[in-house]
């Protein structure tokens, strides 16, 4: 196989195949299918080891500092790092729009994160002015019209302009120099080690990475890698971002591992052992993020901002209850077993502890993770309070009057 390419086309070519056996599958789906033909685990380890192959060790590459414009997307409250793999949401028109033109066009996109996650319409001064070049693997489009898009990181650039007249996002950027990487075994070690028993602590799951971290002599990419993964503030991250010297921000990120993290409310604590109760009482494999909201409606801090945003509660508690029981029913196993959260219900967690960091709490409670629902947009839990006219703006509005 000459690159990645090859493997995109020979997924899109089993997708046609399919497709005309009344078989429909997505492209992402279709591109673990020809991962698996080839015998890897999964696309993004596939697509890191056709990555390396293609690059000389210690090779440097030639700088290229000239500017290109780019379709560009602004990011709320995420900062993306190379060397990684990860999903992104859509709504907004003009990011939307800028998508739709990159994955047509097969170009690169530019991402870069906002200041404020809560404009709508940012300018060149409302973002950093550090992001990153990064290529659409996959689009999909939802019943809404929003855009679910998988990408893939790819080098540092600083943004020289960024604007939307046009309809669509668009950014002039330059790429970093990318150096030969520094010798740093000892510090990837240390670093390393740092992160397997942070993720084992955290309960944090990793996709595949290949090469190995262990394995890997580039301080950059192991720095990156496990930046994209730690749970820090976004500022702190975008701080990462802009650390061009790959030595420094390995540093940084080993100490960051280091600091600990906030507590949670003893309040939460209860509210936590309820949300598995409930998932628990149904013979739940997972509880849910309408597991953790069905708790929630019963913590004092979390009911008390749906009750500042004027929620009805007892709407809330019958429609979860009845989402609880009635389609969550795949879900159920035989008696005996211990729910788990879900991925998003520890991305939640994780993302409060963030939340709490930026108030300035000394530990996280239930209004935290309330606020930190919204980040899984898509969710039914999102939806439900959608419906009961509570959204992240009310909530954050009522928590920064009490801040």
């Amino acid at each position: 196989m000459r690159d990645f390419r090859d493997a995109k086309a020979m997924a899109q070519t089993l997708r046609d195949s399919l497709t005309t056996k009344a078989i429909d599958i997505s492209h992402s789906e279709s591109l673990e299918l020809v991962s698996k033909m080839l015998g890897v685990a999964d696309w993004n380890t596939l697509s890191a080891m056709l990555h390396a192959e293609h690059r000389l060790p210690g090779a440097a590459v030639k700088p290229r500092t000239a500017t290109a414009s780019y379709p560009a997307i602004p990011l709320r409250d995420f900062v993306p790092f190379p060397a990684t793999v990860f999903p992104l949401i859509a709504g907004r028109p003009k990011t939307m729009r800028a998508l739709q033109d990159a994955y047509d066009r097969q170009r690169e996109v530019a991402l870069a994160v906002q200041k404020d996650g809560t404009l709508d319409e940012p300018g060149f001064d409302d973002i950093h002015h550090v992001g990153i070049l990064a290529q659409l693997l996959d689009v999909q489009r939802f019943d809404d019209g929003t855009l679910k898009v998988l990408v893939q990181g790819k080098r540092r650039v600083t943004i020289a302009s960024f604007v939307g007249e046009t309809g669509a996002y668009q950014a002039d950027v330059s790429e970093v120099d990318d150096e030969p990487p520094p010798e740093a075994p000892d510090l990837i070690r240390d670093a390393v080690a740092r992160f397997t028993n942070y993720t084992a602590v955290h309960d944090i799951s990793l996709p595949p990475i290949w090469p190995p971290l262990e394995k890997s002599s580039d301080p950059g990419r192991v720095a990156d890698i496990i930046a994209s993964h730690i749970i820090l503030p976004t500022n702190d991250k975008q701080n990462l971002l802009a650390t061009f010297d790959p030595v420094t921000r390995l540093k940084r990120i080993a100490a960051a591992m280091g600091a600990p993290l906030l507590p949670r409310s003893p309040a939460l604590d209860i509210t936590w052992r309820r949300a598995l109760d409930h998932a628990n009482a149904r013979h739940h494999r997972y509880a849910t993020l309408e597991h953790l909201l069905l708790a929630l409606v019963d913590d004092p801090d979390a009911s008390a901002l749906l009750h500042a945003c004027k929620a009805d509660l007892a709407a809330i508690k019958t429609s979860l209850l009845s989402y609880v029981d009635n389609e969550l029913t795949n879900l159920a196993i035989d008696a005996g077993g211990q729910a788990r959260p879900t991925e998003a219900f520890a991305r939640v967690a994780r993302h409060a502890v963030l939340l709490a960091k930026e108030f300035g709490w000394r530990e996280v409670s239930g209004g935290d993770m309330l606020l930190a629902i919204f980040s899984e947009n898509l969710s039914p839990a999102t939806r439900l309070l959608d419906k009961q006219g509570v959204t992240r703006q009310n909530v954050l509005d009522v928590m920064q009057q009490r801040a």
